[in-house]
This record gives C-alpha cells, structure tokens and sequence, in this order.
C-alpha cells in the first residue's frame, strides 16, 4: 500500500507543477500582451499625430474654399439667373449656316 500512497503523491505533485507552469505561462502571456499593447499604442500615437495635422490643414483650405465659393455666388448668382432667363425668354431663331445656304451642284 505504501507504493501506492507514493504514486499518488508523486501524482500530485506533477500535476501540482503542471498547474503552476501553465499557470506561469498564462501569465507571461499577459504579460507580452501587455507590452505589446502599450508599443502599439506608443506606435500608433507617434504616427497619427502627423495625420491630425494633415486633415486639419485639409479641413482648413476646404473651409477656405467654400467660403470663396458661397462668396462669389452671392456677388454673381443674381447676375447669372438674371442671364439664364433673358436667353430663356428673348428667343432669337437663327438658321445654321449648313442649312441656310443653297445645295452646292
């Protein structure tokens, strides 16, 4: 019986030291998941800060853009609507020239 008694402990222990392995190793894991995680991050905010700057500068000359845009149809829009209905309203026919003159013999 005492071989037994032994196997058990024996037994016991390995999946004591089984346990407490895979237990270490889990947290080695986390551990470079960690590290890993914090480089990105680190990475990441290094890198997207020239884009920030980028699209705010993007974002800038859009605005710029527009308002010029909005501007010039303010000063002009009643001019070219005033245009678009004198040629709309005053019809002024006139036949083209390939079919005004006479076929040539």
């Amino acid at each position: 019986m005492s071989e037994r008694e032994a196997q058990k402990i024996v037994q016991k222990d390995r999946s004591k030291r089984v346990k407490d392995a895979r237990s270490e190793a889990q947290k080695e894991i986390e551990d470079y998941r960690k590290e890993k995680e914090e480089e990105f991050q680190k990475f990441e905010k290094e890198h997207t800060s020239g884009n920030k700057k980028a699209e705010e500068d993007a974002d800038k000359d859009a605005e710029e853009q527009m308002n010029a845009i909005k501007g010039a149809g303010e000063k002009k829009g009643q001019d070219v609507v005033n245009d678009l209905l004198r040629v709309v309203t005053e019809v002024q026919p006139e036949v083209p020239d390939r079919v005004a003159g006479p076929p040539k013999a």
